[in-house]
């Protein structure tokens, strides 16, 4: 997995990087066996339409805002598990069994 934090808005070529990133880590890192790396962009803002343009959930990439503060746990905790849920989901269940047999 690949994590970038930006302290700005997303901006389009930050996909190009990411792909960069994540081509590496496919090519010298992965493993047999492994699931192909996921890229994660953390902006300070984002732009929906353009991240839906720009199709990026199937090139294995999301891009989240993220908070300068922290927020109330109980926001905290709910986000988190929808993050979890959502990606569980793309999965599929198939998949899901194999990560919960690890």
């Amino acid at each position: 997995m690949a994590i970038e934090l930006k302290l700005d808005k997303f901006k389009a070529e930050y996909k190009g990087q990411m792909e960069l990133y994540l081509r590496w880590l496919e090519k010298y890192e992965q493993q047999p066996g492994e699931f192909s790396p996921v890229g994660l962009i953390l902006c300070a803002s984002k732009s929906e339409e353009q991240i839906e343009l720009l199709q990026l959930g199937k090139g294995g990439i999301r891009v989240s805002a993220y908070w300068t503060e922290l927020p109330p746990r109980d926001l905290l905790q709910k986000k988190l598990h929808e993050a979890i849920v959502l990606a569980m989901a793309r999965l599929g269940q198939s998949k899901q069994q194999k990560l919960l047999a690890e």
